[in-house]
C-alpha cells in the first residue's frame, strides 16, 4: 500500500509539471490576444493623431513591439551561450511571420497591397535578409561590428519610413471603428499591448520548450520550430485582429517590419552585447533553415503580382502554409 501510495505520488508529480506547461500556453495566448488587441487600438489612435499613413506605424511601432519577444529570447539564449537557439528563433520566425502569419491571415481575408510594399518594405526586407546571410554564412558568427552595421540599418530604415513616407500620398484603408483617443489612452493602451505581447510569449515559451525539452529535441530544432512559432504569436494574434477590425495595411506592415526588426534590431543588439557564434552542431541553420529564409521572404513578391497584381488572397495563403508545412517537415524529419 505504501509503495503503491509513492507509485501514484510520483505519478501525480510527473502529470502536474505537464499540466503546469498546458496552463502556461494557454495563459500565454489568452495573453497575447488581449495585447494585440490593445497594440491595435494604441497604434490606430497614434496613425490618426500624428496624421501617419497606417502600414508606417504597423512596421515601426506595432513591429516593434511584437518583435520583443524576439529580442528578449535572442538575448536570453545569446548569454547563456545557446546561440542555435537565439538565431534559430529569429531565422524561423521570419519563416513563420511570413508562410504561416500571413498565410493564415490571407486565408482570412484578401489584402490589398500598397505600392510601397514593392517600392520599400520588401526591398528593406530582402536587403536585411541577405545581410544576414552574408554575415554570418563565412565565418558562422554574427560579430559586434556587424551587429553595428545591422543596427544602423534599421535607423537608416526608421529615419526614411518616417520622413518620406509620412509625406507620400498614401490611401489608408478607413475603419468604423477608427476613434480617436486621449494621449493617456494611446500610451496606457500602448504599454499594456506590448507588455501583454511580452508575457503572454514569455508563458508560451516556457510551457512549449519544457515540452519540446522533454522529448529530447535540439537547440536548433527548439529554436526553428516551437520558439519561433511561440514568438510569432504576438504577429498572428495581432494580424488577425487587425484584421477584424479591417486595418489591413497595419496587418501586412506588422509583419514585414517584424522580420525587418527581427534580423536589424534583434540580431543586431543581440550580437553587439555579445558575439552570435553558430556551433557545429547547430549548422543545420546554414546548411538548410537560412536558405528557407530566404527563399520564402522572396517567394511572397511574385504571390503580390500574380494571379491579380497587388493582392493577395485566399490561394496566396495555401501557397504559403503549404511551403511552411513543408519546411517544418524537411527540418524535423529530414
Amino acid at each position: 500500500m505504501k509503495f503503491e501510495f509513492k507509485y501514484l505520488i510520483a505519478i501525480f508529480a510527473e502529470n502536474l509539471t505537464s499540466i503546469m506547461d498546458i496552463l502556461f500556453i494557454v495563459l500565454g495566448l489568452v495573453l497575447l490576444i488581449f495585447g494585440g488587441d490593445w497594440l491595435l487600438k494604441a497604434a490606430v489612435a497614434l496613425s490618426m493623431k500624428l496624421n501617419i499613413p497606417k502600414i508606417v506605424i504597423g512596421m515601426t511601432v506595432v513591429s516593434f513591439a511584437t518583435s520583443a519577444p524576439e529580442l528578449i529570447v535572442s538575448i536570453k539564449s545569446a548569454l547563456i551561450g545557446a546561440t542555435g537557439l537565439a538565431m534559430g528563433n529569429v531565422i524561423g520566425s521570419n519563416i513563420a511571420n511570413i508562410a504561416l502569419v500571413l498565410g493564415v491571415t490571407v486565408c482570412l481575408t484578401t489584402i490589398d497591397v500598397q505600392k510601397s510594399f514593392y517600392k520599400t518594405d520588401w526591398p528593406v526586407m530582402m536587403i536585411a535578409s541577405v545581410l544576414l546571410y552574408v554575415f554570418v554564412i563565412f565565418d558562422h558568427t554574427i560579430s559586434a561590428i556587424e551587429g553595428g552595421v545591422l543596427f544602423v540599418f534599421l535607423i537608416i530604415f526608421l529615419v526614411y519610413l518616417l520622413k518620406f513616407q509620412k509625406q507620400a500620398a498614401v490611401v489608408d484603408e478607413s475603419s468604423d471603428d477608427d476613434e480617436p483617443l486621449p494621449l493617456y489612452k494611446t500610451v496606457m493602451f500602448l504599454a499594456l499591448g506590448g507588455l501583454a505581447l511580452w508575457g503572454g510569449s514569455e508563458l508560451l515559451i516556457k510551457g512549449a520548450v519544457n515540452m519540446a525539452t522533454h522529448f529530447g529535441v535540439s537547440e536548433r530544432i527548439i529554436g526553428v520550430t516551437v520558439v519561433s512559432v511561440g514568438t510569432s504569436i504576438p504577429e498572428l494574434a495581432a494580424s488577425i485582429i487587425a484584421v477584424m477590425k479591417k486595418e489591413k495595411a497595419i496587418s501586412l506592415g506588422n509583419l514585414i517590419g517584424s522580420n525587418v526588426f527581427n534580423i536589424l534590431a534583434v540580431l543586431g543588439i543581440t550580437a553587439m552585447i555579445t558575439p552570435i557564434e553558430i556551433k557545429p552542431e547547430d549548422l543545420g541553420l546554414l546548411q538548410n533553415d537560412i536558405y528557407w529564409m530566404l527563399a520564402i521572404s522572396f517567394m511572397v513578391l511574385p504571390l503580390v503580382f500574380f494571379p491579380k497584381k497587388l493582392r493577395l488572397n485566399w490561394k496566396d495563403g495555401i501557397v504559403l502554409l503549404s511551403a511552411y508545412v513543408l519546411f517544418i517537415y524537411i527540418t524535423v524529419f529530414a
